[in-house]
């Protein structure tokens, strides 16, 4: 027991002893790192130490250099702005030398003015006295011929302006009727070649009927068939065309009455077809017309393009190439509106180039001068149909020129062209010839008693005579009342009268007859 004891002793002695001599080792070892990190820290140090020193010796260098070039571009600037100082310095001092130098003139200007004026005054004041001492003379002399001529100046002036005056109109009367015939000598007898020659080579048509249209039936059973039971097929074909059907007694015949002629050429059609077929009921009529609709659209548009061909016109809008067959349809004053627009195209062609103008251009204004009467759903029916023709020749595309002449040929609008002029007088032509249009009878007679009753609104006419269709107003006045100069200057102021205040066609032409008469009896 005592043994371990102590060998327990012992060893633990031994341990502690060891262990003491390892933390000396440790200690040396320890001391030796410490010195040996010493001096590499003092190294790395005096390392840093010296390249710190080289960088900031860099850094001063490039510092200095900035500084050089700043401090560099810093005197150019006040050189440069020292320079613009120096020449606004210079422009204002030239400024004000020169503002001093017109001061100076300008004061010398006044001085001058000053003095101009009151040398002005002086002779206006000169010249008050003079006009005070004329105006003394002059009323002393009319005081002493009022007293030579026992009349007072205003009289004398009254007598003497009225001699003047009748004179003075016979001489300008006499004047501008020299100067009118002058001008026109040349002048009218070139157009009336121009127009006689267009009208002789242009074929004319003849008026067509307006309202109504009549369908041949080979015999009267046909009418029965189309009336039918209770008139149930006549009012399907009146409610469907919107066409009025009349039968009556006419022997193989029945008149379709309608103001639109394409309804009427529908309700044609219809008929000839269901009388052909011979299957004639409500549901076959509405199926027969809407089918001759289509055909008469169709129909339009082929004779549209076919009169543009004919014409020789390109390029135009397929609505107005609409429009121009739908002209087929419809008539003015009984003539047919296509023959008549296709009779002014020619005339305009023709007349534009005997003139040496495009013909193209005046057939193409020719031809839609009437393109406002034919009717659209979205047309203004209270505009004229000039102006309404001329407002979709603008909205299709056409030129200037021809927009002008469209809307100008009844002077609704003043003319910028010399279309506009061709288009208005071969408009006048085609319409004013004989048979070409029907009037009515009243309107007729109450033109020619108006052309009548403006003769006898002047003094010393004693008969007047329309004659010639309206043509020629003849007046025969009174010889005691009217001499031969006032019988001339009747004949202008009548011709300057009816062409201010009435419309017709082609020209009237005024003839003033004065006869002096001497009878004696021999016995």
């Amino acid at each position: 027991m005592d043994n371990t004891i102590l060998l327990i002793v012992v060893g633990i002695i031994s341990a502690i002893v060891g262990f003491i001599v390892a933390k000396s080792l440790e200690k040396s070892k320890a001391s030796k790192l410490i010195n040996s990190a010493k001096k590499e820290s003092a190294r790395i140090l005096k390392t840093a130490k010296s390249d710190g020193e080289a960088a900031k010796k860099e850094k001063m260098l490039q510092a200095k250099e900035k500084f050089i070039e700043l401090k560099a571009e810093h005197e150019k600037v006040i050189l440069s702005r020292d320079k613009k100082m120096a020449e606004a310095e210079k422009r204002t001092r030239d400024k004000e030398s020169q503002v001093s130098n017109e001061l100076s003139r300008t004061k010398q200007l006044n001085e001058n003015a000053e003095n101009k004026a009151k040398d002005y005054q002086k002779r206006i004041d000169f010249l008050d006295k003079k006009k005070e001492e004329i105006e003394r003379l002059h009323r002393s002399q009319v005081e002493q011929l009022e007293v030579i001529s026992s009349l007072s100046a205003e009289d004398a002036k009254e007598q003497l302006v009225e001699s003047l005056k009748g004179e003075a109109k016979n001489d300008a009367m006499a004047y501008v009727q020299d100067k009118m015939e002058e001008a026109k000598l040349t002048a009218q007898q070139e157009a009336k070649k121009v127009i006689i020659n267009t009208i002789q080579r242009v074929g004319t048509e003849e008026a067509i009927d307006n309202c109504v249209s009549v369908f041949n039936i080979e015999s009267d059973d046909v009418k029965g068939r189309i009336i039918g039971r209770e008139g149930r097929n006549i009012r399907a074909i009146e409610a469907a065309t919107g066409v009025e059907i009349i039968v009556d007694d006419t022997p193989e015949a029945i008149i379709l009455s309608c103001f639109d002629s394409v309804r009427r050429e529908i309700a044609r059609l219809s008929l000839h077809k269901l009388v052909t077929d011979g299957r004639i009921h409500p549901a076959r009529i509405e199926e027969i017309v809407k089918k001759t609709k289509k055909q008469i659209e169709q129909e339009i548009i082929e004779v549209g393009k076919r009169t543009v061909i004919d014409l020789g016109i390109h390029g135009l809008h397929p609505e107005l190439i609409k429009t121009v067959g739908r002209m087929k349809y419809r008539s003015s004053y009984g003539q047919n509106l296509l023959q008549h627009s296709r009779e002014v195209a020619k005339l305009c062609g023709i007349m534009a180039a005997e003139l040496g103008l495009n013909p193209k251009l005046a057939k193409r204004a020719g031809l839609l001068h009437d393109i406002g009467k034919v009717p659209d759903a979205e047309a203004d029916m209270e505009t004229p149909h000039a102006i309404l023709g001329m407002q979709w020749a603008e909205k299709y595309g056409e030129k200037p020129e021809i927009c002008n002449a469209v809307g100008a040929h009844h002077d609704e609008i003043e003319m910028t062209s010399l279309l506009s002029p061709i288009v208005q007088v071969c408009d006048a032509i085609s319409g004013a010839r004989p048979g070409a249009r029907r009037q009515v009878l009243d309107s007729y007679i109450q033109r020619l008693k108006d052309l009548e009753d403006i003769a006898f609104g002047f003094d010393g006419v004693q008969k007047a005579y329309a004659i010639q269709a309206g043509r020629e107003l003849r007046v025969i006045v009174e010889s005691e009342k009217v001499n031969d100069d006032k019988a001339s200057n009747l004949s202008f102021e009548i011709s300057q009268k009816i062409q201010t205040d009435m419309t017709y066609p082609g020209q009237v032409k005024v003839t003033v007859i004065r006869e002096t008469r001497a009878v004696n009896i021999a016995k």
